[in-house]
């Protein structure tokens, strides 16, 4: 698995970060963990698409050198806010902007924080200028995953995984970057889900869930977007399709688990009947900790685990008659070429009309599954074809949730 990084020390001196996504949930974790190294890390640039007054305060908190906005209007409100708070800091926008500040040289590390599509060419840049990436962003290796692996590969780039259950499994591996799961005894990936806050819910009563209830998810504090995703195991299905491609696994070897309790993050079952198993508290800084400081470990802020107060841990299978989006991932990856691509662009827009009143949380897979079903599998060598591949299966998502009967609002 030549995408895995081979064991180096890091250099003492302070490593400079480029935050994409700087005030989603992933970005305020990571930002919390540097504050706990400040002779470590220091921040050279934070990005935000529209959350402007939030980027404003984490500017004038980290005076980064750049900071990037969405759009050129945004441009100049911010420069107004930064004038007596962090005159230093330079303001930029838009895409290339985000692909320059994940590039340049004065930057060691990049988290790739942003959700969704929009963070694959900026995390692509910054594989390409074989910068240490911590990959928090799955839907790049969702969409592009042989390209950015062979990028990783191409030009040294050090990738590490942030999502908690790509962590967990490779903290499991065995030392050194296995040539093959085979060749290193290991028969499979178990990730874990938590099931999200619908897990005992019946069909009946997923007819009537409203974004408010999706949103709220048991363990996790995080982002709307991968919150409902989480809600309709769509999360584990891209996260089966992200474990193919970090651990050159076939989908028969990703297994998924449903465990409530988030305490097992996920494992790895080996030849020899071992199962090697990560866990901790549901706190993204644990992850975030481990990928910033590896091959060494550091605080990460987050509690210790107290064994004697853990309870029960369950285990059951994925239920994919209620919670088909986790099938349709399956049949994806299998598939392979651009269909990982289209059901990540469909699932985008079906969630965000979700979220909008605009689809039942049951539509959304009726969704996606239709928009799989209209575009026919094509190779993915391209970049250009997989961005066509994503355009076009959001358009026809869209065309297919206008001509669905309107729903009422929540």
């Amino acid at each position: 698995m030549p995408h895995l990084p081979k064991q180096k020390q890091q250099s003492q001196q302070q490593q400079s970060i480029t935050l994409l996504g700087a005030t989603g949930s992933i970005g305020q974790s990571t930002l919390d963990v540097l504050a706990r190294h400040p002779e470590r890390y220091r921040v050279y640039a934070l990005t935000a698409h529209r959350q402007i007054d939030a980027l404003a305060a984490l500017c004038e908190r980290w005076q980064p050198m750049v900071a990037v906005v969405g759009s050129e209007a945004d441009t100049q409100r911010l420069r107004d806010m930064l004038k007596g708070s962090a005159p230093s800091t330079e303001v930029r926008f838009g895409a290339d902007a985000l692909a320059e500040v994940a590039q340049t040289e004065e930057v060691d590390t990049v988290m790739a924080a942003i959700v969704g599509a929009a963070g694959l060419l900026p995390t692509l840049a910054a594989v390409r200028a074989g910068k240490r990436v911590l990959l928090a962003n799955k839907e790049a290796l969702v969409m592009s995953g042989a390209i950015f692996m062979e990028a990783v590969t191409e030009h040294g780039a050090t990738l590490l995984p942030i999502d908690s259950e790509h962590n967990a499994i490779f903290q499991c591996l065995p030392n050194g970057t296995p040539v093959s799961l085979a060749e290193s005894g290991i028969e499979s990936l178990i990730l874990t889900a938590s099931g999200g806050p619908f897990l005992n819910a019946s069909a009946e009563q997923l007819a009537q869930v409203t974004p408010a209830q999706a949103v709220k998810h048991p363990n996790w504090a995080m982002g709307q977007k991968i919150s409902v995703d989480s809600a309709t195991l769509m999360n584990k299905g891209l996260e089966l399709i992200e474990a193919c491609w970090l651990f050159s696994a076939k989908p028969e070897q990703v297994e998924v688990v449903v465990h409530p309790q988030s305490v097992i993050h996920s494992m790895v079952r080996y030849a020899d009947g071992s199962v090697l198993a990560q866990m901790g508290q549901p706190d993204m800084r644990t992850p975030i900790a481990h990928a910033l400081a590896w091959p060494e470990r550091m605080h990460s802020g987050v509690a210790p685990l107290d064994f004697t107060r853990l309870g029960d841990l369950s285990f059951m299978a994925p239920d994919t008659e209620r919670f088909p989006c986790l099938r349709l991932a399956r049949e994806a990856i299998a598939a392979g070429g651009t269909w990982p691509c289209v059901l990540n662009a469909a699932n985008e827009v079906a969630v965000a009309a979700f979220l909008a009143g605009e689809l039942v949380f049951q539509d959304i897979a009726v969704v996606i599954e239709s928009v799989m079903q209209q575009m026919p599998v094509r190779p993915a060598s391209e970049l250009a074809t997989i961005l066509s591949a994503d355009q076009e299966a959001r358009a026809r998502a869209t065309k297919y949730i206008a001509s669905l009967p309107d729903h009422p609002r929540d």
